[in-house]
């Protein structure tokens, strides 16, 4: 406080104030001082004393000062804070300062410290605050205001919008006022922060519960100093971090505030560690743990809780989703309460899921806490299955001995999610055993990265150094090692025999006999019964498939005998062996239809049996992704012991199976021997069992080798399984926790490590255990099938056999939901396998099982983003081939198209049973979601969705979109061709491109390994829905179509037509016969690619020309196309190289402007014209530019063959020592030269070097150009189709041509082409002077090499030439040029030329 000196009075401060030359900041009003005056005490800041001693006086220098500040305009913006000390307030005065708040806009804080304010004066100020807009924090210091201070302050601040901090200090407002000011933090929502020093520690309770139960974020400090105690704080709650701390509370408060604790959602972190709880208030916190969502850690340590109070904790965190922290350490609960607290934590079967999985920390213990028997066993159970906790600490126990903790550590080596252990102070962690267990399971779990032993005996010896040194090199990241591929490889100790065939072929006779056979003494006495008298199971069919295993030495033979009814085909597929899988076939057929009669097979029945399986395994192994070896098949036929003489039937059987073996050759290796046998008979079958063993360990040794890690991990899961109550499934958790403690290459040695290379490697185990038989293993499913008998025989025995229909009320269209699928499962397991059902289930939810037939392809979903979508099951969808059909839509206006594809090699493969369901639903993805129908929108080129229909029946696809109905049919009778059948009132080209991108990319992204081929329907039998029967002759191979067309000249192609063969029955007629033409069976997209090939070879040739433009003065002519004037083409080299600049400029001209079919044709017409008109005109400069060589008395056009393979060859290339060619001569009547049929030709024995000299140049220069100029050459006179070779190529390969019967069919063109390159060149050539004398050299030199060949041959006189060539030397009448042509030439022509024979 100032002295004397430096206090100014009173006076002076009113004329300060009035004048307006203070800028003050702070007042503090002291009433307690023996003179008034004031002190500045700095720049912004003053003290102002009232002295007591002149009450009057001084009463009214306060009340003047208050209403001067309010009145000063200084003090209105400057004035922040006040404070008055010992102030005795009276009502006026109170009215002043009520008076200095409202006006004053800058006033933000107000503080009485040991004011008397009598409850009017209360009751005054508080009306100036629910007034007040502006101030922001009040604070009452033992100023005595008592309950009903708090009452009127609670009733302003229910109004007041503005404060934030109320502190109320020393003040005994009592649980009265508590309330009342509860009540308005229920009202007030600005308040921040609210601080109470109170007597009584009750007082906090209501005002905790009110914000908490508010959801306000209200920061709330209430202090006690109860009974002359030393003050402490009560509660405390921090907004700005979630914590909620309770130091000291009663239990009925406690009770109050976990009430308000329910659906709060400001506090995440509770602390209550101190305070003694009761069972009551553990009551209300599990309902607090039920319903809250937002605290993540609760601290309950000391509190004192026993066994009924923990129960009630951890009956909360079963229902818990939030929860992540939980301390519970010092406490007196005992091995029950344990028990019960981790119960939510565990799991206790392998079907049952974890009730608490957000919960990450959790500590327990103390020196009152006796865990105990029943609390290690929860603790053991804990640290086995739970998945989700962190951390674990055990705290100060004394209940435990060595040999618990030595199990509680062996227990982590399976736990992959516990990081930090704390056992702090427990005494049983001491000696040599705890001390090893530690290192071992640190050695196999790598994911502990602490663990606290502070103040255990074993720290306090110092053998805790080593633990710490493991736990820092698990820290450390190791290099990465492919530990698979360092692995030593051994050949495979198992294999499996695949036994296929017809039901009652005795399939599961031969296996018990032959098992009887390895080992009679070790098998069950039923098996020996079984296979010892008269079986009854030959009457009664075996359903399912059925495995049996035995061993040979040390081999394991496991007989996997495939069902032979139909309902079980569609799962063949996925049993046939892998990849490199040690496996081979015995294809068992009955000779007799029925064991209980004597009608014996035909062999054409023995034959249909065999043949299916032979073409079922050749198919399923060309899907495989690499087939290493042949499939290995024995044949096996059963009954034999019914046939008591030999049989006609029998060797025609066997002589029908040796046809087999050579149609099979190079699909399957086939043994060859015959197995004849009594299935009944050990005796009978022993040669056949010395044949499987011999077989197995041939097989064995030529499959590729295996790591041996696969024959170790055999033995390692039949131990699990022993250990494990025979378990048949293992989920892939636990297939985990097996490789990381029992195989190190599989094990993840540091928590750094790649993980999912580690996974990886695991999964690569698990498949190729899966490959070799050893166990059914599905990585989307998450388990493997140890038991491979039991899943193959019951479950999916069941699986397939499954009646839906019978049990669903659903409409027949082949789906069912999710829930009734599971619900049919449960009841058909459970009521139809007594006794079955609970293995079943112990093992495999039904939701397992439905994901099982999802991926064995038994069902499929509707939409497999929605996990409610509907299920597709093909199996019980209804056959309707014997109803009438007919098309939805039926008008002229109607357009037809059909589509055939069909298998490459019908003879040996098939589309196995199970292709068909899997395109039902690929089809039914592809279309029926919007990704798809956008895919069509695009393809069609359409901006308005429409919906798409769709369909299902056994053997049939019905789809409708934008109006194009298509049906998709499986045909032949073992499933060797789709038909695609459309109707629509789109045009043609819609309805195609539809099919060829959407239906049959679908088609054959499902043929894995089987080449389709296809073909265009007759639109006839399309319209009229003809029986598949009828139309398996109306059919044309879409290539040959396209070849058709090209050989044809360009005016012709647009009215194509294809005729159709007549189809009858019994002498009645079922098609006639007719034409389509190519433009109504062809799509324009089709028809372009066409045309742009002929463009493509036109161009090809011109360009190989390389022609230079010349000016040709000559006159013009008129294009036949499109009646425009051309320059005319000269027959000059010159007016060639023209007349060929201006083809190419045309053909530049044609492809901008093309808008539509005809225009190309058109186009084309005019281009194929003008550049042949060019070349026949070049070609008689040819023939005749050197009539002084022998005056003509031998062909000049001539060309070389070599026949290959029943084929022919057209030599382009002339090489030293090649043999057996043919020289050929071609008909040289002008513009129409062609292939001579039937001619003879002249054979060349060998070919010298002097040939070679004299025709290299010739067939370099020359015959290269004959390749392009083959393709125009066939479409103006040969029609050679696909024998027209490939442009990249030099070599034209003319095989399987009908015009190959005569001569070589390609050279009629290529002679064509040749000659008039040839000739073009020389026009080419002119221009280079010397160039050209050396083109005519070589072809000279070449036609004097045939001259005198010729003669060699005793072929120059023209009666020879005639027969060996059929040419005959005339002379036109109208040039004089003598020209070589054929006989029909010389009758047609008999007028324009004149024989002139030698």
């Amino acid at each position: 406080m100032a002295t004397n000196q430096n206090l100014k009075d009173l006076q002076w401060l009113l004329i300060a104030i009035k004048s307006e030359s203070l800028n003050l900041h702070n007042i503090s009003f002291y009433f307690s001082q023996p003179t008034s005056g004031c002190y500045q005490e700095t720049e912004n800041s003053m003290n102002i004393n009232i002295s007591r001693d002149n009450n009057n006086s001084n009463v009214s220098n306060f009340s003047e000062i208050l209403t001067l500040l309010a009145s000063s305009k200084t003090c209105q913006s400057c004035l922040r804070n006040l404070e008055f000390h010992k102030a005795e307030w009276e009502t006026q005065q109170v009215k002043s300062l009520g008076v200095l708040l409202e006006r004053n806009s800058s006033i933000k804080q107000v503080v009485f410290r040991r004011n008397k304010l009598s409850k009017e004066c209360m009751s005054e100020l508080c009306e100036a605050v629910k007034r007040n807009r502006v101030i922001k924090e009040i604070v009452f210091c033992e100023s005595g205001i008592g309950h009903a201070g708090a009452e009127l302050l609670a009733c302003s601040l229910k109004v007041n919008e503005s404060l934030e901090e109320l502190q109320i200090w020393e003040d005994s407002i009592g649980s009265r006022g508590s309330e009342e000011l509860s009540k308005m933090i229920e009202v007030n929502s600005t308040l921040k922060l609210l601080t109470i020093f109170d007597s009584n520690s009750i007082t906090a309770t209501p005002l905790i519960s009110a914000v908490l139960a508010r959801n306000r974020t209200m920061e709330v400090h209430v202090w006690s100093g109860e009974n002359g105690e030393k003050s402490s704080k009560v509660v405390e709650f921090v907004p700005e971090n979630s914590t909620l701390r309770i130091y000291r509370i009663d239990i009925s408060g406690a009770c109050r505030v976990a009430c308000s604790l329910g659906l709060n959602s400001t506090v995440k972190s509770l602390d209550m560690t101190g305070v003694r709880l009761k069972s009551r208030w553990a009551k209300e916190f599990r309902w607090v743990l039920e319903q809250n969502q937002s605290l993540k850690e609760v601290n309950l340590s000391k509190t004192c809780l026993k066994d009924k109070g923990v129960v009630y904790v951890a009956a909360g965190l079963f229902k818990n989703r939030s929860l992540e922290s939980l301390y519970l350490d010092g406490n007196w609960f005992g091995g029950v309460g344990v028990e019960h607290l981790l119960c939510p934590l565990s799991r206790f079967s392998t079907l049952q899921m974890q009730a608490n999985i957000t919960l990450k920390c959790l500590t327990f213990g103390g020196g009152r806490t006796k865990i105990r028997r029943d609390g290690l066993a929860a603790i053991l159970q804990l640290l086995t299955t739970n998945e989700t906790l962190t951390r674990l600490g055990i705290y100060d126990d004394e209940s435990l001995r060595s040999d618990d903790f030595v199990k509680i550590f062996n227990s982590l080596q399976k736990n992959a999610s516990l990081r930090y252990l704390s056992l702090q102070g427990c005494k049983g962690v001491q000696g040599e055993l705890v001390l090893e267990t530690i290192m071992e399971t640190l050695q196999v779990n790598p994911w502990i990265e602490e663990i606290d032993l502070a103040r255990t005996p074993l720290q306090n010896s110092g053998k805790a150094d080593g633990i710490h040194q493991r736990l820092g090199q698990n820290g450390k990241s190791e290099p990465e090692m492919d530990t698979l591929k360092d692995m030593p490889l051994t050949v495979p100790k198992s294999c499996r025999v695949f036994f296929c065939g017809q039901e009652y072929a005795g399939k599961t006779t031969l296996c018990n006999s032959i098992s009887q056979n390895f080992s009679t003494s070790k098998l069950p006495y039923i098996d020996q019964v079984r296979t010892i008298v008269n079986p009854v199971e030959q009457a009664v069919r075996t359903v399912g498939m059925k495995i049996k295993t035995f061993k040979d030495e040390d081999t394991k033979i496991s007989i996997w005998n495939l069902a032979g009814q139909h309902e079980f085909y569609s799962l063949h597929d996925l049993m046939f062996p892998g990849h490199g899988s040690a496996s081979f076939f015995l294809i068992i057929s009955s000779l007799f239809r029925k064991p209980s009669n004597r009608e014996t097979k035909t062999p054409m029945e023995i034959e249909e049996d065999l043949q299916y399986w032979l073409r079922f395994i050749v198919s399923n192994s060309r899907r495989a992704v690499q087939q290493c070896l042949l499939p290995n098949v024995t044949i096996v036929l059963t009954h034999h012991d019914k046939i008591n003489q030999p049989s006609q039937n029998l060797q025609a059987a066997v002589h029908s199976i040796q046809r087999m073996r050579e149609k099979f050759q190079g699909f399957v290796e086939f043994y060859p021997t015959v197995f004849t046998v009594d299935a009944r008979s050990s005796a009978s079958v022993s040669k056949l069992a010395h044949h499987i063993r011999k077989t197995s360990k041939t097989i064995l040794q030529r499959v590729p080798r295996i790591y041996q890690l696969c024959n170790d991990l055999i033995q390692m899961l039949s131990d699990w399984r022993s250990e494990n109550y025979n378990k048949p499934a293992m989920k892939w958790k636990e297939f985990g926790e097996l490789c990381q403690v029992k195989v190190p290459p599989l094990r993840i040695r540091s928590r750094h490590d790649n993980k999912e290379r580690v996974e990886m490697r695991r999964r690569a185990v698990a498949t190729c255990l899966h490959h070799i038989g050893e166990v059914i293993y599905f990585d989307e499913l998450g388990f493997l099938i140890l038991d491979c008998e039991w899943f193959c025989g019951e479950v999916l025995g069941q699986l397939a056999r499954l009646d839906v229909r019978r049990q669903s009320s659903a409409e027949r269209n082949g789906f069912i939901s999710r829930k009734d699928l599971e619900k049919i499962l449960k009841g058909s397991l459970q009521s139809q396998i007594p006794g079955m059902s609970s293995k079943v289930f112990e093992n495999l939810d039904a939701s397992d099982l439905v994901r099982m037939m999802l991926k064995l392809e038994l069902c499929y979903e509707q939409d497999p983003s929605d996990p409610n979508s509907l299920l597709l099951i093909p199996s019980i969808l209804e056959e309707g081939r014997g109803r009438p059909q007919k098309w939805q839509i039926s008008s002229p206006e109607c357009v037809y198209a059909g589509r055939h594809l069909e298998c490459d090699d019908s003879s040996h493969m098939f589309l196995t049973p199970g292709f068909f369901p899997r395109l039902q639903a690929s089809l039914f993805d592809l279309i029926c979601f919007k990704t798809q129908v956008h895919l069509y929108n695009k393809i069609m080129g359409l901006r308005n969705q429409h919906g798409a229909t769709y369909s299902l029946e056994k053997y049939l696809i019905s789809i409708n979109i934008n109006g194009i109905y298509i049906r998709v049919e499986l045909g032949g009778q073992l499933g060797y061709y789709i038909d695609i059948l459309a109707c629509s009132t789109k045009n043609i080209t819609e309805t195609l491109r539809l099919i060829h991108q959407l239906i049959i990319p679908a088609i054959h992204s499902l043929c894995h390994g089987i080449t389709l081929t296809e073909t265009v329907m007759r639109p006839e039998c399309v319209q009229n829905l003809t029986p598949p029967r009828y139309r398996r002759s109306q059919f044309v191979s879409l290539q040959v179509l396209k070849r058709a067309l090209l050989s044809v000249p360009a005016d012709g192609m647009y009215d194509y037509q294809h005729t159709w063969d007549a189809v009858s029955d019994s002498g009645r007629t079922v098609l006639s016969p007719g034409f389509d033409f190519a433009r109504d069976l062809l799509s324009e997209d089709d028809f372009r690619e066409v045309l742009h090939r002929r463009y493509h070879d036109l161009y090809n040739l011109a360009v190989e020309l390389q022609v230079s433009p010349e000016t040709n003065p000559d006159g013009s002519e008129q294009a036949l196309s499109t009646g425009d004037d051309h320059e005319k083409v000269d027959p000059s080299l010159g007016g060639i190289a023209k007349g060929l600049e201006v083809v190419l400029q045309r053909l530049k001209i044609i492809e901008q402007e093309i808008r539509d079919l005809k225009q190309e044709i058109q186009g084309l017409r005019y281009y194929e014209h003008r550049l042949l008109t060019e070349l026949h005109q070049k070609v008689n400069y040819l023939v005749n530019y050197n009539v002084q060589i022998e005056e003509r008395k031998v062909p000049n056009m001539f060309f070389f063959v070599k026949t290959e393979n029943y084929s022919r060859r057209l030599i382009t290339t002339m090489i030293s020592g090649m043999t057996a060619l043919r020289l050929h001569m071609l008909c040289e009547f002008r513009r129409e030269m062609h292939v001579v049929e039937d001619q003879m030709g002249c054979e060349i024995m060998q070919v010298d070097n002097m040939a070679v000299k004299c025709l290299a140049p010739y067939m370099s220069k020359f015959m290269k150009l004959l390749t392009f100029a083959l393709k125009i050459g066939a479409h103006l006179a040969a029609g050679m189709g696909e024998m027209i070779p490939d442009l990249s190529k030099e070599v034209a390969h003319l095989a399987h041509s009908p015009l190959l019967t005569g001569a070589a069919g390609a050279a009629a063109a290529g002679a064509v082409g040749a000659a008039a390159m040839g000739a073009a060149a020389m026009g080419r050539n002119r221009s280079r002077g010397g160039d050209t004398r050396d083109i005519q050299q070589d072809l000279r030199t070449a036609q004097q090499w045939v001259v005198d060949f010729l003669r060699d041959r005793r072929c120059s006189t023209g009666k020879e030439i005639a027969e060996k060539f059929g040419l005959w030397r005339v002379r036109y009448r109208d040039s004089g040029q003598i020209a070589w042509i054929c006989r029909r030439h010389i009758h047609l022509r008999a007028h324009e030329v004149i024989e002139v024979p030698i």
